[in-house]
């Protein structure tokens, strides 16, 4: 028992002394790595410190020498809006600038990191190109949850700055082919103050710069694709770099064929029904046509309400104006075969009164030559019809009478003997009574008038219902030849969304 205690002593010993060792170790191991850790921290603080000293903000790299190239990328990831009415287009893009700070440079291999990506505090400290957008009308810097960009800077003093902007930029459109229109929407970068003699626009990865998102879409428009132009702007202060991107669209026609095109279409063959109704039925062709008139004029306004106010025609004012003739020229052609319906009614009206008046001549006239002739054989009955007496034929009212009923029917020779220088009838063959003729009025023809101008009311309706279906269909024809032929044109290099 005296020899196992000693062993047992020794044994705890050594385990102790082990446990120590291992403690002592492991804190060893640790204290190094925070020191790594600390020295690290304490590295990157120490060059961003240093860039600072004699760093000045204000003044470009490489000034009085070279001029800063800046590449830019863009990113589009949605497009928000496209207006007609206020010529204006929203998008959300990544916008990414590169250039060279050679004051921002380091050494890699002295501090072992090759580049330094820092926060958007730090963009206030260092010189960035004063990039602005030319056409923009409203820009937003995003700030949730922290704001929306970044810096990194290479051991060789390259550095990129990215956001994240939303931009509604200008959009001047052409809305003579509206709505079978193309549109080209134009994002203009330039800077501010600096001319080509100090910086200069590039873009940054060829014609891979400019990317979007296959997701974008809109309601009304196609996304067709974008194009990259590169630019020298000349202005009264310099001249300028300036980059554009184009973005190609084209619109939709479901919603205004569905809308206008086969509404107003139906409008001017609900006003050809008219030509169907019986020309007496005024209330129902008036109403029909006003209607259709007053539907067209509604339209109208409704469609131009959400446009600007343009001094050009548009290829949907074409057909809206066209549509509005036709069912104005069906409420016209109502009041063409009223007005044919009245003007034979009113020749009729007059051959009628004309044919009673001369009726009543003839017979007046009829009356007239049986009181003559009854005259006339009085002499011929009378003894003393030649002895001049006061009975006679000689007296002098009997030869006013004769010269008075001769003045009122032309050619009118009771008797056929001759007449003296003094106007006394010779009663030579005066004992022989002629058989009188006189002319009598002509009468108008036998049938009243039923047509004008060679029409009747009814032909005006039974023509109509043939040439104006042509008209339309006519013009349905030319119109769409003419503007979807015209309306497909698009750039040569244009960069395509689906590639």
């Amino acid at each position: 028992m005296k020899q196992g205690q000693p062993l047992a002593s020794h044994a705890l010993l050594l385990v102790l002394a082990f446990v120590m060792l291992l403690s002592f170790l492991t804190t060893t191991s640790v204290a190094e790595g925070s020191a790594r850790g600390d020295a690290s921290g304490i590295n990157i603080s120490y060059i961003l410190n240093s860039f600072q000293i004699g760093y000045d903000r204000r003044v470009r790299p490489n000034y009085g020498g070279i001029p800063v190239t800046v590449g830019v990328t863009l990113y589009i990831l949605s497009i928000g809006d496209l207006s007609e009415k206020f010529m204006d287009f929203t998008f959300d893009m990544y916008f990414r600038q590169y250039w060279s700070d050679p004051r921002l440079s380091f050494d890699r291999n002295e501090f072992g990191i090759d580049q330094l990506v820092v926060g958007a505090e730090y963009i206030k400290l260092i010189w960035v190109p004063d990039t602005f957008f030319v056409n923009e009308k409203i820009a937003l810097f995003h700030e949730a949850t922290t704001e929306n960009q970044f810096l990194r800077i290479t051991h060789a003093g390259e550095v990129l700055r990215s956001m994240r902007l939303t931009i509604k930029a200008t959009c001047p459109m052409n809305l003579a082919n509206f709505p079978m229109d193309s549109q080209m929407c134009t994002v203009e970068i330039e800077s501010f103050g600096y001319t080509m003699a100090d910086l200069k626009y590039a873009w940054n990865d060829g014609e891979k710069s400019v990317k979007m998102s296959p997701d974008v879409a809109l309601p009304q428009f196609l996304v067709l694709g974008h194009r990259q132009r590169l630019i020298e702007v000349s202005l009264s202060s310099g001249n300028y770099s300036r980059l554009l991107a184009d973005v190609q669209f084209t619109r939709s026609m479901g919603y205004y064929m569905i809308q206008v095109y086969i509404p107003s279409s139906l409008i001017v063959v609900m006003s050809w029904v008219s030509f169907w109704l019986n020309r007496g039925a005024a209330p129902a062709r008036v109403g029909l046509g006003v209607t259709t008139v007053l539907t067209m004029t509604t339209l109208i306004n409704s469609v131009n309400a959400a446009l600007p106010k343009i001094s050009y025609m548009k290829s949907i004012d074409i057909y809206l104006f066209v549509c509005f003739f036709m069912v104005f020229g069906a409420l016209i052609e109502y009041a063409c075969v009223g007005y044919t319906d009245k003007r034979i009614q009113l020749r009729k009206n007059r051959f009628m009164a004309m044919q009673k008046m001369m009726e009543e001549k003839r017979l007046e006239v009829a009356k007239q030559m049986e009181l003559q002739a009854m005259e006339s054989q009085e002499p011929l009955m009378s003894p003393n019809s030649f002895n001049g007496k006061s009975n006679g034929f000689r007296t002098p009212r009997n030869g006013r009478y004769h010269r008075e009923t001769c003045v009122q029917f032309d050619n009118c020779h009771p008797f056929s003997g001759s007449h003296d220088r003094n106007g006394h009838n010779n009663p030579t063959n005066a004992a022989y009574p002629q058989h009188i003729q006189l002319p009598l009025p002509s009468l108008p023809p036998a049938k009243p008038p039923h047509r004008i101008f060679g029409m009747r009311g009814s032909d005006i309706d039974k023509y109509s219902r043939v040439i104006f279906p042509i008209m339309f269909l006519s013009f349905h024809m030319m119109y769409w030849m003419i503007y979807l032929s015209i309306s497909g044109d698009v750039p040569d290099n244009l960069v395509w969304l689906d590639s």
